[in-house]
């Protein structure tokens, strides 16, 4: 791969060749999908290429403290059913890294109480790999924007209308986009008049019929959903999906096979992977957070689909990642109907990225390996500015 954008510092001269790129890898964070950041980190760490580019990893601990973390991917894998934890990764348990909050200075920071601040140096991207709020809805975007520092993923916009599930649905229909059916309680709904909110959960099952899911508005890997078969598991549903986020969003269950499709970010646009689909697990109710990274239900891959419909559900993933002003990579997820007609569930701005995970086996089918999408996302990341664009 050319390396003609790669950023050149002004200090060059025949007897100083140019530094390589400085990526920090930032992961870990505040929400419920903690743990899965850090594997997709250590699976990242373990594939950039080091001859390209040096490495920073800064892990964010559940309490929103950023720690300089060990760069050992080893230790950020599952195990026994566990997933790890920056505070155990972390060289200190009080020491910060400090981001720059000048654009005119990429200087990183790592201070420690006591401790005289010690500069990292400078950081050109940051890779962040956090998962939900906090990290993949657009606030880290938002503070590298003010940073200047280019970053890997979609922007402030596209990431917050990734991460809330209402507002994604509300912005593929103004373009056309088929979505299922669902509904919103919002928290002052549910605090202010539960019946009221329950009636209207019942009114949608009554339209609908049941199974409903039942879920946070804004979060990812499966986490807090539950699959509601009928009125007396509703309350119990309402309120895990509320322990992640006080708005919830209700789905009609949809008849269909599970298709997913990968987008990625070329010189020339973006493109769509061959699409993979999920089969039903046998050992799960859905496809829950235990069906994807515990028990690690695979996918079949490419998905046994038509020429037609595998054109057609790639167009469309293209067609969600413009709609909600996506960079750099997507993963769009469809049920293709028993009216054999794909219906738009949602996308992920920051998809599961452990090599196990659907995106990137999608891409590996389609010929870019791992460590090749590691290496595009970077170099898309590196060629855009900050700011408006």
């Amino acid at each position: 791969m050319s390396t003609e954008n790669l950023p050149q510092s002004p200090e060059q001269s025949p007897q100083r060749p140019p530094r390589k790129p400085r990526v920090a890898v930032v992961f870990g964070g505040r929400s419920s999908e903690h743990g899965i950041s850090v594997v997709t980190a250590g699976a990242v760490l373990a594939a950039i290429d080091r001859t390209r580019y040096d490495v920073l990893p800064i892990g964010i601990t559940r309490d929103g403290r950023w720690a300089l973390t060990a760069d050992e991917p080893e230790r950020m894998a599952i195990t026994e059913r566990r997933t790890p934890d920056v505070e155990e990764l972390a060289e200190s348990t009080e020491g910060g890294v400090l981001l720059p909050v000048d654009p005119a200075n990429r200087e990183v920071v790592y201070s420690e109480p006591g401790s005289v601040p010690k500069a990292l140096g400078e950081v050109d991207v940051v890779f962040p790999v956090l998962h939900g709020p906090y990290g993949e809805d657009g606030t880290l975007q938002g503070l590298l924007e003010l940073s200047g520092v280019p970053y890997v993923g979609a922007g402030v916009l596209a990431s917050a209308v990734g991460q809330d599930k209402e507002y994604m649905k509300a912005v593929f229909i103004s373009y056309g986009l088929k979505v299922g059916p669902y509904a919103v309680i919002r928290p002052r709904e549910w605090e202010q008049d539960r019946s009221g909110a329950r009636k209207k959960i019942v009114d949608f099952a009554g339209e609908h019929g049941w199974p409903l899911f039942v879920k946070p508005a804004r979060a990812g890997s499966s986490i807090g959903i539950t699959k509601v078969d009928d009125l007396s598991g509703l309350d119990e549903a309402i309120e895990e999906a509320r322990r992640h986020d006080p708005k919830i969003l209700v789905e009609a269950a949809l008849r269909g096979r599970e298709i997913e499709c990968g987008v990625l970010e070329f010189e020339d646009g973006p493109r769509a992977s061959v699409p993979a689909e999920i089969p039903p697990p046998s050992e799960h109710a859905y496809y829950d957070f235990e069906a994807k990274y515990i028990d690690s239900t695979p996918g079949i891959v490419p998905a046994p689909l038509t020429a037609e419909e595998t054109a057609e559900v790639q167009r469309l993933a293209v067609a969600a990642f413009d709609a909600a002003s996506c960079e750099g990579l997507v993963r769009a997820d469809f049920f293709l109907t028993e009216d054999d007609e794909f219906v738009i569930n949602e996308i992920n701005t920051m998809p599961g990225f452990t090599p196990i995970s659907m995106y990137p086996q999608m891409w590996q089918a389609s010929g870019v390996s791992y460590p090749e999408l590691v290496d595009r996302l970077v170099q898309a990341a590196l060629r855009r500015p900050t700011g408006l664009r």
